[in-house]
């Protein structure tokens, strides 16, 4: 036996399983994909293999981080050679493939930390009337996990800045209330509670530099999405994610260990007393040698998302059941933007310009249980301008007719003359995500390619319809977003659009219930969790599930504990 616990994949929740087992003592063993930034023991971690682990928080490195995360938006989030893409450490080999039917991208990325590198750190819970009643455990058996993350990352209140302050002046208008409280049942506009630590030093002095000082909590610079190094310590960054906050806590309790670098391609399962398969370890691929490594355990978290864990399911041969890989839910994501006139702007805020690439990327945001959910977004203008006027499911917006029957003015992709007017009026667009309640169909799924493999075993093919319950969601959000954009005093609204297959908040492929017991262990093979999005019941509502993952994870390292630790 190498440990008694291995997780694999140093994201959102299996880093969370990581530190909560460390802190009760067991030893565990984290496996990660990708490389692993601001560790003294991978100086060059895109270039060289370096070590195989760490096991030290006194490893962690802040000025190695620094010169990692860039504000070049190619350098973070290019998805063929980007730090921030789904792939090896070595850029200059290619990223790892995905089969996606339809065409589309998948917004994922490898790596300590994994798609928490990258993610906005909206950090909001699920809707109740999307838990009770519904999931097989309850929304009130959730909440003390919740307040436990909410305090270890911690969750704060966005602070306002002119993109929030004019999307609630929009939302008033609109007639909608603001909501009071952390666990939504009516729909209103509130601020983000985001995974940020507050900007400390610019609240105390008004002339603060982020340049020419050493920050203690966001800055507003705007650019979280392409990797936040702001802070004097890895676990002082700004933005928390699992990198800052999780991985720097398991590491302090000297009971973890990480090594990067290790795609994990196998679960090695034999059969226990009762003729039942009981997983007892993993075989895992060195990405830079090429190396299979195999390691023994007592317990088993997969934590590789909803279409990796799926797919080490299937490549492991592990039992056939009717829900492994399906019911794909994938929060159907929209963009509505408006764009406004400069006298306008300083007649209700008393500035020219919204410049929505200053603040956190998303800071605001209407929640609407039973709809989804609407979040302004604002971030570098590479990204933004691809994300509002590059992406669209109802192609170029000169093809579409102006429509006098919806409330947008313009509805697709937007080019030429055009593009560069609308570019020219970055600092006083106004722009907001849809997140729409889809619901739960065994028809989506995570599969396997019959006969493509790359050298982590057969590649996963992903496949997304909506349902047509789904779209009408989708529809009564986009026309909310649109008007609280005209209430706002917009001039000109524009609906992206977006095609299904843009997959950000993919979740549900190993279900609570279906896959999983109540606590989150597989139904058919003993001693192997689940603590990934993959296990949740469905979309929860609309809401980020990053924040109930982790949550479920907290509660899942609970279960170990009791049922294979003696509680300990």
């Amino acid at each position: 036996m190498d440990t008694d616990v291995i997780v694999i994949g140093a994201g959102g929740g299996g880093a969370v399983v990581a530190k909560e087992l460390g802190q009760a003592g067991r030893k565990v063993i984290l496996l990660e994909a990708g490389p692993w930034y601001g560790n003294s023991k991978w100086p060059n971690p895109n270039a060289e293999s370096g070590a195989v682990s760490s096991n030290r928080y006194e490893d962690l490195s802040i000025d190695l981080l620094k010169k990692s995360f860039t504000d070049l938006e190619d350098d973070m989030n290019n998805s063929f050679y980007g730090k921030f893409r789904w792939g090896p450490a070595n850029r200059e080999l290619a990223p790892w493939p995905r089969n996606i039917e339809k065409g589309g991208f998948v917004w994922q990325n490898s790596g300590v930390g994994g798609t928490t590198l990258q993610y906005f750190t909206n950090s909001p819970r699920a809707f109740p009337i999307s838990v009770d009643d519904v999931w097989p455990i309850t929304y009130q058996e959730l909440i003390p996990y919740y307040e436990k993350v909410e305090s270890t990352l911690p969750v704060s209140t966005a602070p306002t800045t002119p993109k929030e302050n004019i999307f609630y002046y929009g939302a008033k208008n609109a007639g909608w209330n603001e909501i009071e409280g952390k666990d939504v049942t009516q729909p209103g506009y509130r601020s983000q509670p985001n995974a940020i630590l507050p900007p400390y030093l610019l609240l105390e002095n008004k002339e603060f530099d982020p340049k020419g000082s050493e920050p203690i909590g966001c800055t507003l610079r705007g650019h979280c999405v392409n990797g936040c190094h702001i802070g004097r310590t890895i676990d002082g960054v700004a933005k928390r994610s699992t990198m800052a906050s999780y991985i720097p806590l398991a590491l302090a309790t000297g009971n973890v260990e990480v090594r990067p670098n290790a795609f994990a391609v196998k679960i090695i399962t034999e059969e226990d007393q009762d003729r039942k398969q009981k997983a007892v370890g993993v075989i895992y691929r060195n990405t830079w040698s090429g190396e299979f490594v195999e390691l023994r355990a007592n317990v088993i978290v997969m934590s590789g998302g909803a279409i990796e864990t799926p797919r080490l399911w299937l490549n492991s041969q592990l039992p056939e059941n009717p829900w492994v890989g399906k019911g794909l839910v994938n929060h159907w994501f929209d963009s509505v933007s408006g764009i406004f006139d400069e006298d306008d702007l300083m007649n209700i805020l008393g500035v020219p310009e919204i410049r929505p690439y200053v603040g956190q990327n998303a800071a605001a945001r209407f929640d609407y249980p039973g709809l989804g959910v609407v979040e302004t977004y604002g971030i570098s203008p590479g990204l933004y301008s691809s994300l509002v006027y590059g992406i669209s499911g109802k192609g170029y917006s000169f093809l579409n007719p102006t429509n006098s029957q919806v409330p947008w003015d313009i509805e697709g992709m937007v080019v030429g003359e055009q593009l560069k007017e609308f570019m020219r009026n970055y600092p006083r667009t106004l722009s907001a995500l849809i997140f729409t309640d889809d619901q739960v169909d065994q028809r989506n799924s995570v599969t396997l390619d019959p006969e493509l493999k790359d050298e982590n075993g057969f590649i996963p093919v992903v496949n997304y319809h909506p349902s047509v319950e789904d779209q009408e969601k989708r529809e009564k959000l986009a026309w909310i977003a649109a008007d609280i954009m005209r209430k706002a005093g917009a001039k000109i609204v524009i609906r992206s659009n977006w095609p299904p297959e843009l997959y950000i908040h993919m979740t549900s492929t190993m279900r609570l219930g279906y896959v999983t017991d109540l606590n989150c262990e597989a139904l058919q093979v003993n001693h192997l969790y689940i603590a990934d999005n993959s296990v949740l019941y469905n979309g929860i509502g609309g809401p980020n599930p990053t924040l109930t993952t982790q949550a479920l994870a907290t509660r899942t390292a609970e279960k170990i504990l009791q049922k294979y630790f003696n509680g300990m």
